[in-house]
């Protein structure tokens, strides 16, 4: 039986996300088979993935201690993890993020995986104290096996780094294609809205999108943005959106994954706009929701979409406005995309993701 370690880092800093989820995925499909086991090193957590794991610390009474500070699960978790790694009891060890805490502690096969390559690829957008190119090469150069999650990044990682190309694996995001979408309504959605998913910081393009939109409004005056992820809107959002005249017509909402489908279900359009990711799960989301959707022309997203989206420029605001108008006007176009997208959904199932994960673990505790 081959015993994975999975850590802590994205499930103590996650209520939802993409990255947590994901490994709660690879969680449930250990439980599926009878040739892997796992343990979890979480003692206490907000995570919404893993809120039915027989975590050690649970119940009403620790919440209301250790939700007091954000950091007193990262820290605490760490701990716990220390001492996992340090009895070895395990076979291989997976961590969430890129914290190198493990490093020195670490004598077993390590797995990791790379989600995207922006900071790499875009360093002009990103903090210049920030760790985390850091880290992430601190993780590369130990790993014994990684795992991108597209071509593209592992394209970006083999011309970044001195990787090995047979350590290499790219094993796309998956979705549970065969379970019916479980949706939650939102209370006074506008009729009609644009649905732009995640965070606002700068390569995800967020301003050119706001922009262009607003030069569309008034030719739409019924139609709104909704905003989901990413954080609240803070002091410097509603100053902008104040300043190009769309706080009347602009929402964020702070939704459940239930919520998500919702959103994505009675969308008028998804507009994904940023200048590099290094997959999109927010596409596969759409297809199941057949939500129609308008993406940036980047490499990944034409290696995920392909003919499921409509395509604009990323960095012309002209093109972008040109293909908001002619998209959201143009009905049989967005019958033609949602119909391309649940085709398209079919090549990413769930449980060949988790599949080839688990290959993964297989190969390292040989």
């Amino acid at each position: 039986m081959i015993k994975v370690l999975i850590d802590h880092q994205k499930f103590s800093t996650q209520k939802y996300g993409g990255i947590s989820r994901y490994f709660a995925n690879i969680i449930q499909g250990i439980k599926r088979t009878d040739t892997i086991t796992y343990q979890l090193g979480v003692l206490h957590a907000k995570n919404h993935y893993i809120q039915n794991e027989p975590l050690l610390i649970k119940g009403s009474l620790s919440d209301r201690v250790l939700n007091r500070n954000d950091r007193y699960d990262y820290q605490m978790n760490q701990l716990y993890c220390r001492r996992l790694l340090s009895k070895a009891n395990f076979d291989v060890f997976h961590p969430t993020y890129y914290d190198p805490y493990f490093l020195k502690e670490l004598r077993k096969p390590l797995v990791i995986t790379i989600h995207d390559m922006t900071y790499e690829r875009l360093p002009e957008y990103f903090w210049n104290q920030d760790p985390l190119t850091h880290q992430k090469r601190l993780n590369i150069k130990r790993a014994d096996a990684i795992i991108t999650i597209s071509n593209t990044t592992r394209k970006d990682l083999l011309s970044f780094f001195d990787v090995d190309p047979k350590k290499v694996s790219v094993i796309y995001h998956g979705i549970d294609v065969e379970s019916p979408l479980q949706v939650q309504s939102v209370p006074n959605l506008p009729e009609q809205y644009v649905l732009f998913v995640g965070d606002r910081s700068g390569y995800k393009n967020f301003y050119l999108f706001m922009n262009a939109f607003q030069q569309l409004a008034p030719r739409f005056p019924d139609l709104n943005v909704i905003l989901t992820g990413g954080g609240k809107l803070e002091i410097a959002d509603r100053e902008f959106l104040q300043r190009i005249g769309l706080t009347d017509r602009v929402r964020h909402i702070n939704a459940t994954d239930e919520q998500l489908n919702f959103l994505y279900q009675n969308a008028q359009l998804f507009v994904y706009p940023s200048l590099y990711e290094g997959f999109g799960l927010p596409i596969l989301e759409a297809f199941k929701a057949r939500c129609p959707m308008l993406l940036s022309d980047t490499e990944c997203f034409r290696e995920v979409a392909a003919d499921a989206a409509v395509y604009f420029k990323p960095t012309e605001i002209d093109d972008l406005i040109h293909k908001l108008e002619t998209t959201l006007t143009d009905s049989t176009l967005k019958d033609q995309l949602v119909r391309k997208g649940t085709q398209r959904l079919a090549d990413f199932p769930l449980q060949k993701s988790i599949d080839q994960t688990l290959d993964v673990y297989k190969s390292l505790a040989r």
